[in-house]
């Protein structure tokens, strides 16, 4: 069983954002040891299949959508269950929370950010991708009050670039980066 996470890289998307995810996914050093968090929306009314199609694009073994109070662990890659609010707690466990919608998303990346920066810290990097909403910003900002890393791709290069223009807006200290630059400022960081 793996150590509880000191490091955790958090993934926010939407509309557009599967190739870049996928692209992250596979340029991470496969003993990469940070926790990596994906919230991603999907579709609430409809069956989901997105773990096991981003473990046969990216080759990783296994992409668990946690359960709540399951441990945070190291090395490993977590997806949002659908419909879920995903949060950390003060223990390092995971919480699935079904409060409302915010910005119309559950889950909401804002809420996750937030989540996570306050039990991290300065040992999370926080990326926002492409998406056709604002969620995410106001919780990048969360991320970079705690002393993590906040990347947002560049608006140019994503599909809907409504998410990460909202970002780059709220967050002037952000790296802003193209896709395949993303996993450098991830590796630099942790």
């Amino acid at each position: 069983m793996n150590a509880a996470a000191t490091n955790v890289v958090i993934i926010g998307g939407s509309a557009g954002c599967l190739d870049v995810v996928v692209q992250i996914l596979q340029l991470l050093p496969e003993n990469f040891e940070a926790s990596v968090v994906l919230v991603i929306h999907r579709m609430k009314n409809t069956q989901s299949k997105l773990d096991k199609m981003l473990g046969r694009k990216t080759g990783r073994k296994f992409i668990a959508e946690p359960e709540d109070k399951e441990p945070i662990r190291a090395g490993m890659v977590y997806l949002a269950p659908q419909n879920y609010h995903l949060l950390a707690e003060d223990d390092h466990t995971f919480s699935l929370d079904y409060s409302e919608p915010v910005n119309y998303s559950r889950p909401s990346i804002d809420l996750s950010f937030e989540s996570f920066a306050s039990i991290y810290g300065k040992k999370i990097v926080a990326v926002v991708l492409s998406g056709a909403n604002k969620d995410g910003a106001a919780g990048l900002q969360k991320v970079i009050d705690g002393g993590g890393l906040a990347v947002i791709q560049c608006p140019e290069t994503a599909e809907y670039p409504a998410m990460p223009r909202a970002a780059v807006s709220l967050n002037s200290t952000a790296i802003i980066s193209k896709p395949e630059e993303i996993v450098d400022c991830i590796l630099q960081n942790l």
